[in-house]
């Protein structure tokens, strides 16, 4: 890739996902819920320590379908970050609910837990931590406040696969969980996701929401003797084909993990004189936190102009981006959901972060271009 434009991500394969297709073929299983299925199941199961583990189309979908397990109705009100992507507050929003955005803390940018409590009223249903950035949220305050109020905790863990809080898997601690293989993380199937269900009492009827409001998945283990209508629900199982490509990516993930910590790694040595010039920042994690590096961001000081750092990286060859508009902000935000104080932290740093390009095969060569194209952040301070 020397020489030549460097992309934000580029997809990466083991080399046996083809193989895994063909095999899934080969086998006649190319709808849902087949050998390859079975095995990311229980590869999720035990992985992550969580006794049902379900794929989903996307992690979009295992969001969908925790907002209905929770049976959010009209005028709901779930507390989450206002710094992540859409189907975060879209999955509760397509059930009546009403988002309440609590602003971020300004080391991990996850959720400011010290303000969740500020946001609770009586319509209060729920808490959805986002781990940003494969960094765990303050896990032990926030399932401390759901427990005394009595609410529900949804991780959205679409970053956060492989990554721990005080030693326990991202995505297993709250009563549900949703994971992301969209091509962009760090295992992928294209796209794809997959929830997870820690609430033993729900495993059954999630079973039922992901195939179409059916008990099927209990016809096939032999429990009934034909399956029929429960109740709604809709198809969130992904294909066999999708099962077969993520095998391959779990088989080698410890490897994948390591080999993006170590490109993590090379930024951040790389960037320090940067950051003890006070021109940019580089991510905290805390000591409680296994991160996954599954992105490496900077966030530039107030005087640099993030446009103009923006463009000169991109003349240099390198694809450098913002990331979310914060939710708040957006049309579809003022409508559906609302602020709980003020957003100040996330109103700052979203306007000064950049990711940089970040994906297993990325050379060192590649990754010096880009630190020398930031070295050049003086030129863009006001």
């Amino acid at each position: 890739m020397s020489g030549s434009k460097i992309p934000f991500n580029w997809p990466h394969m083991t080399g046996k996902e083809l193989y895994y297709i063909a095999e899934s073929h080969f086998g006649g299983r190319l709808a849902g819920d087949g050998p390859f299925t079975n095995r990311c199941h229980g590869w999720l199961e035990k992985r992550i320590e969580s006794p049902k583990a379900l794929l989903t189309h996307s992690c979009t979908a295992a969001l969908e379908m925790s907002a209905i397990l929770l049976d959010i109705e009209k005028g709901d009100e779930v507390i989450m970050p206002s710094y992540t992507f859409v189907s975060t507050a879209n999955a509760f929003v397509l059930r009546g609910g009403v988002p309440v955005f609590v602003d971020i803390r300004a080391d991990t940018l996850n959720i400011d837990e010290t303000l969740i409590e500020a946001a609770i009223t009586p319509r209060t249903r729920a808490i959805v931590p986002v781990h940003y950035a494969g960094v765990g949220c303050e896990m032990d305050t926030i399932v401390a406040i759901a427990r005394r109020h009595g609410l529900a905790i949804v991780e959205d863990a679409a970053q956060g696969i492989m990554a721990t809080y005080r030693s326990r898997p991202l995505g297993g601690i709250g009563d549900f969980g949703a994971l992301s293989f969209h091509e962009t993380k760090n295992l992928i199937s294209g796209e794809g996701g997959a929830l997870l269900v820690n609430a033993g009492a729900s495993v059954s009827r999630a079973e039922i929401i992901r195939e179409k409001g059916t008990d099927r998945s209990r016809f096939f283990r032999g429990q009934v003797d034909k399956y029929t209508w429960q109740e709604p629900g809709s198809s969130y199982l992904p294909g066999e084909l999708i099962a077969a490509f993520l095998w391959a990516q779990l088989e080698e993930a410890d490897r994948i993990t390591r080999d993006r910590l170590d490109l993590w790694d090379y930024y951040h040595c790389g960037l320090e004189p940067l950051e003890r010039l006070g021109l940019l920042r580089r991510p905290i994690v805390p000591a409680e936190c296994t991160h996954n590096a599954h992105m490496y961001y900077v966030l530039l000081a107030p005087e640099v102009d993030r446009s103009a750092v923006l463009t000169a990286l991109s003349q240099d060859g390198i694809n450098a981006v913002f990331h979310y508009v914060p939710l708040h902000d957006s049309p579809a935000g003022r409508l559906y959901g609302r602020p709980s104080g003020d957003l100040r932290v996330t109103d700052d740093l979203s306007s000064r972060l950049i990711r940089l390009p970040m994906w297993v095969g990325l050379q060192r060569v590649d990754q010096d271009r880009v630190i020398e194209s930031l070295t050049r952040l003086e030129r863009f301070t006001a």
